[in-house]
């Protein structure tokens, strides 16, 4: 765990759950593993503030406790999945391409909240739509089920583990901390719910008073109620189903700019048939054959069978080695493999590198030089000085220097091989070489700064304007009120004068420049998946 996670980690925590819940787990991160009296030693909150964070952190699966030998309970803390949060809005995002904006509020409430029953899931985001419908309109709880039944057939969100039921004896006593299982064939089994109803709008404040005498006698009712049918049946969001989603669309359009749109389309059908047969950790995918890739082509994509059979050879014969023939029956058959392997290759190989490339690296670092050197040493391994001088076809003295420099950041590294024991110069061979996991580590840890400090000019840009901000919300909410009570223009126009021009301008300012943060946040994040997945993929090998 280097300080750049760490720091990172903090800064996520701090900015979600408070500072409480920031203390807490920073301290698990950089401690580990940790009973609850250590704990509460260690940070000097009270024992009830340690509970209470420790709730919030297992209920967002951030933190996870278990049981010992000796009978006490210790927690330790998910860095990996800390760092999940910065992904949140481009979770919510596929969400809202695939599912539109249903499936999108249906996996916000569930990252919002941590675990949630389907049930109040369907209620909460009915309710949410109905808000931003027009007067009269209602969102029906039947059309939010359907879609989180979808999401379920296509493993977005899954079960969570459950206590296991077991026969209740008082002779014996109930353990110190609960084990957790779940069955992987109940993981996306939807309940079978009847939930009848519509979303219901918020009254306002003469409502409120009048109704509330009502309110309080519901709350008892409901008190009194029996529990709903998926009582105990929790929900979260499957964050390896989105990466697998993400790993795939990077694949696709790797190959388009590798090859053409034609072969990006070829392998989207493969993923598609692969994406829920094969487990996103799975190395490679089953086998398919050309034929069922034929018959499962979109439809009135004008491509025949011995066209598809030469594009599955060209993707099989390329050099990354992405594409597998693994036999002949039914036209051929072909997996997918080394995924990651192919996606983070291609980064670097393509002629203008990608974002994560072209963003920390060499081209922005050193120019289109050492890219191209950095490309040349990629594809032929080891080369000597005078190699890389010829293949590049870059004078000595600019490829000497660009050479070192590249050593000196560790993109390319320097392997002596002597031929005689005593490694004299004159008698040794220099080759340089690039060590593509170890540069995707030191990337990777550039990253992690680079959204760090990210976070920390947002934090500091909104701290210098926070006065103006807080006049602009009650600007705002007062504009709101009056024009629901029916104000006319000239009275809401004196309202909104009392924001000045220059204030308006430095809102505009400070809007775009915090628009600007964020989506350098989101790239970035984009980068830190291709490399976390790299790496990972890469010590997975045998």
């Amino acid at each position: 765990m280097t300080q750049a996670e760490i720091k990172l980690c903090s800064l996520l925590l701090q900015e979600h759950f408070g500072e409480i819940v920031e203390k807490i787990g920073t301290y698990l991160i950089r401690t580990g593993t940790q009973p609850l009296r250590m704990i509460v030693n260690d940070t000097g909150l009270s024992l009830d503030q340690v509970k209470k964070a420790l709730c919030v952190l297992i209920q967002h699966n951030l933190v996870t406790y278990q049981l010992q030998k000796r009978g006490f309970v210790e927690y330790e803390a998910q860095c990996k999945r800390v760092l999940r949060i910065l992904r949140y809005p481009r979770y919510i995002y596929t969400a809202k391409t695939l599912y539109n904006d249903t499936g999108e509020l249906i996996v916000e409430e569930l990252l919002l909240n941590g675990k949630m029953t389907m049930s109040a899931v369907v209620r909460k985001v009915a309710d949410r739509l109905t808000e931003t419908m027009e007067d009269g309109k209602t969102m029906d709880y039947a059309d939010v089920s359907s879609t989180f039944v979808r999401l379920a057939d296509t493993h977005f969100v899954q079960r969570c583990p459950l206590v296991p039921e077991a026969a209740e004896t008082p002779e014996v006593p109930p353990p110190p901390a609960p084990t957790l299982v779940i069955n992987e064939k109940d993981m996306y089994a939807v309940p079978k719910l009847n939930l009848v109803g519509k979303g219901k709008r918020r009254r306002s404040c003469d409502e409120d008073e009048n109704h509330e005498h009502k309110a309080k006698k519901h709350k008892k009712d409901g008190e009194d109620a029996e529990p709903p049918p998926d009582d105990g049946i929790y929900w979260q969001v499957n964050i390896d189903r989105f990466h697998q989603h993400f790993r795939d669309q990077g694949i696709v359009s790797a190959v388009a700019n590798r090859m053409d749109q034609t072969s990006s389309e070829i392998v989207r059908t493969m993923l598609r048939m692969s994406e829920v047969t094969t487990s996103s950790s799975a190395p490679y995918t089953q086998p398919l054959s050309s034929n069922e890739i034929f018959r499962s082509l979109p439809a009135g994509y004008n491509i025949v069978k011995q066209v598809l059979d030469q594009y599955l050879t060209l993707l099989a014969d390329d050099p990354l080695e992405f594409v597998g023939k693994s036999g002949d029956s039914g036209g051929g058959m072909y997996t997918f493999e080394d995924f990651m392997g192919f996606l983070a290759l291609s980064h670097f190989s393509l002629p203008i590198p990608i974002h994560w490339f072209n963003y920390f690296s060499l081209p922005l670092r050193f120019g289109s030089r050492c890219a191209r050197i950095f490309r040349l040493l990629l594809r032929k391994k080891h080369l000597e000085q005078k190699q890389v001088e010829d293949f590049a076809m870059i004078p000595a003295k600019e490829a000497k220097d660009m050479l070192y420099k590249m050593l000196s950041e560790n993109f390319v590294s320097l392997q002596e091989i002597p031929k005689t024991p005593d490694h004299a110069p004159s008698r040794t061979f220099y080759l340089y070489t690039v060590n593509i996991l170890s540069s995707a580590r030191m990337l990777l840890h550039r990253c992690y700064k680079s959204v760090a400090n990210l976070i920390e000019r947002r934090q500091y840009e909104t701290k210098e304007n926070k006065r103006l901000l807080e006049k602009s919300q009650r600007v705002e909410a007062i504009l709101a009120s009056m024009q629901a009570t029916g104000a006319e223009d000239v009275q809401l126009q004196e309202i909104e004068e009392m924001i000045t021009a220059p204030e308006r301008q430095q809102l505009e300012n400070l809007k775009r420049n915090v628009n600007k943060i964020d989506a350098s946040e989101n790239q970035v994040d984009e980068t830190i998946f291709v490399l976390e997945s790299f790496i990972e993929s890469t010590l997975k090998k045998p």
